[in-house]
């Protein structure tokens, strides 16, 4: 026996919509989290509009910062068969909502009529007439100004000529008047969605990492804070606006990894600072072989005045000498033996770190608020960026609520997700707050690799939900492709991330083209993650001045300045990769071509997207290639590259007069 579907009442019908408002974008699963914009950003909105008959329809974007009172609107255009689309940008950081309203417009709908039957010669009289009345029935429902503009209105129209009349009411300040004072019959409204509006930085920024302690000229030497000072005007030089630290917290001794993570460490073994606390304090402590927190706050200031921002790791895990473990031991859990199990991530092991338990009893709500405030006392010390490790293995609602309770105080607070998982893990932390993530960048090498998963980056729902951050390298990641590709490897992985997306970053080292590995794997022989390492940084072969160009032309072209609106085009080499990227109003269309082959000069014929410019295909173009100045004018769609590994990419500025 099935179940008897209840009938629909008239009086619920009644009161069910006449318009229809569907598949409205950009809209998160069903407007449960927050689209993704910054300050200043075009927010594109398409939606399905329609409703019984032939009326014309008023359509409206709607948006406001949440807690003002009053909205903002922009119309919405037809695009034919039901698609309506329109578009806003906001000002303001922190959380907005918007939505979508029609309505049948009575007198858009006359007008069209109008238009259709006087051109086609049908007589108009009667409909004259109805129009003056709307005219006369909007003024009795206005007041002041309105109301003696629309009389006005009515009283010309009255002394007109039929065709006098008809070109006066499909006037465009006509509409304007009487939309003001239109009633909107059939008022519909769609959901409100969410809007995460943050600073511009979380969509284009550069990223450069180094350990302080490195920065000595001797590897018995810790450096220092103040060490730092003098690696300011270099980063800045080549272009980075981001300074990221891994943790700077005291390092634990109990269990300290030595050189190249081994078990047992050396009386002058500097340990992982991820190994985070001892008696000195814990997550908001400072190492005190960096320097005081003075020296901390002295070193944030001289980075801005270098146009730098420095970023902090935020790691949650416990050195087994963290005063956690003292005070709070009811935040972890014991084994019967009275120890805890240390930290895994097979096959890798971390015999120097534990970790808390989110959900114990006696860390709730304790845990929660103790790792918010050291957020927000870090926050209160000028750092308004955090890098947080491993975000995938704590639980979802913490980020959820520690993201908007940290940027409903601070909403410049970007986050960045270091979370190489499942695709599904890493939207959805894209969705509960991060700003930004690490990527499969690092392991997308091949043309087909890169094609698909750029193309990912710009779909539904990657793209409202994920910032992609292109790290070329990591303290714990030295990428495959690198080991033995040499310094041309080094600049076609340079290319792809700082072309393909707004957002890279790169490990300190990259610059001077290191690369050894442990055998076998994917990670740096001799890790500065255990040891100091000094470095020269202006060591032979080197690709210092192709990075400071790099990041030069990103800042110079807007198009570059995110990873959506990427397109890829056919360059007829399976070792070429062949993109391009357009500002929203077109006037700024750079092309990029990189060669995959670190080892070989690589050839293809190649289309110039003329049809995107409105050309036809013999028409001729003017080029400039980006790294060296050099100009040009290409004719005809259908062209020749060749790229050798000195220099295995080209980026070129398309122009027409």
């Amino acid at each position: 026996m099935t179940a008897e579907r209840p009938a629909l009442p008239l009086s619920q019908a009644l009161l069910l919509p006449r318009i229809a408002i569907e598949d409205t974008t950009p809209v998160i699963d069903a407007g449960a989290f927050a689209v993704k914009a910054v300050q200043g950003q075009r927010i594109q909105v398409a939606s399905n509009v329609f409703a019984d008959g032939h009326d014309q329809l008023a359509v409206l974007i709607r948006w406001q910062a949440l807690g003002e009172d009053s909205w903002h609107s922009v119309p919405m255009s037809d695009q034919g068969n039901n698609a309506w689309q329109g578009a806003f940008s906001v000002t303001e950081q922190g959380p907005h909502q918007y939505c979508v309203e029609a309505w049948i417009d009575h007198f858009a709908s006359f007008c069209y009529e109008l238009g259709k039957k006087h051109t086609a010669g049908v007589p108009v009289s009667l409909e004259l007439q109805e129009g003056r009345n709307q005219v006369l029935q909007a003024a009795e429902r206005s007041e002041g100004e309105l109301q003696e503009r629309l009389q006005q209105l009515h009283q010309q129209l009255s002394g007109l000529l039929e065709t006098e009349q008809v070109a006066l009411f499909l006037h465009e300040d006509s509409a304007q008047l009487m939309a003001q004072a239109d009633l909107r019959p059939y008022l519909s409204i769609s959901p409100l969605y969410p809007l995460d509006v943050e600073r511009p930085q979380a969509l284009f920024a550069s990223w450069y990492e180094l350990f302080p302690r490195s920065i000595t000229d001797d590897p018995a030497r810790h450096g220092t804070f103040n060490d730092v000072h003098s690696r300011l005007a270099m980063i800045h030089d080549m272009g980075f606006d981001v300074l990221y630290f891994p943790p700077i917290h005291p390092i634990g001794r109990s269990h300290r990894k030595g050189k190249n993570n081994s078990l047992s460490a050396g009386p002058d073994d500097p340990g992982s600072p991820y190994a985070i606390g001892s008696e000195e304090g814990g997550h908001d402590a400072i190492h005190s072989q960096l320097g005081t927190r003075e020296d901390f706050r002295r070193l944030v200031a001289a980075a801005a005045e270098h146009g730098l921002e420095i970023a902090l790791d935020f790691a949650i895990q416990c050195s087994q000498d963290h005063p956690w473990l003292k005070q709070h031991p009811g935040w972890f859990n014991w084994r019967p033996d009275g120890t805890i199990k240390y930290a895994e991530n097979p096959p890798k092991k971390y015999q120097d770190i534990v970790n808390v338990d989110f959900y114990a009893a006696d860390a709730i709500p304790s845990l929660w608020l103790e790792l918010r405030d050291i957020v927000l006392g870090w926050v209160e010390e000028g750092v308004k960026t955090f890098r947080v490790d491993n975000p995938h293995t704590k639980p979802l609602p913490f980020w959820q609520w520690l993201i908007s309770d940290v940027r409903a105080q601070y909403p410049e607070v970007i986050f960045l997700a270091e979370a190489f998982t499942t695709p599904a893990m890493m939207a959805r932390l894209g969705k509960v707050g991060y700003s930004q993530s690490y990527t499969y960048f690092t392991w997308r090498n091949t043309k087909a690799e890169l094609s698909e998963y750029f193309t990912q980056l710009n779909q539904s729902p990657w793209r409202e939900c994920y910032r992609p951050n292109f790290f070329v390298n990591t303290p714990d990641i030295n990428p495959g492709f690198l080991h033995e590709s040499g310094r041309p490897g080094f600049l076609i992985r340079a290319a792809l991330a700082t072309m393909g997306s707004g957002l890279w970053g790169m490990y300190s080292g990259f610059e001077l083209c290191e690369s050894a590995p442990v055998p076998g794997k994917e990670e740096y022989l001799d890790s500065e993650k255990y040891e100091i390492r000094p470095r020269d940084f202006s060591a032979p072969g080197n690709i210092i001045a192709e990075i400071a160009q790099l990041n030069r032309i990103r800042r110079q072209n807007p198009a570059l300045q995110t990873h959506l609106g990427l397109t890829l085009y056919n360059a007829f080499n399976d070792n070429i990769l062949y993109f391009g990227k357009r500002s929203e109003d077109g006037g700024n269309f750079i092309l990029i071509a990189v060669s995959l082959d670190p080892f070989n000069a690589q050839e293809a014929h190649f289309e110039l997207p003329l049809w995107e410019m409105g050309l036809p295909d013999d028409a001729q173009v003017q080029g400039e290639d980006l790294m060296n100045g050099h100009r040009w004018t290409w004719y005809g769609k259908t062209q020749w590259m060749r790229i050798e590994p000195h220099m295995p990419f080209g980026i070129w500025r398309i122009t027409h007069s």
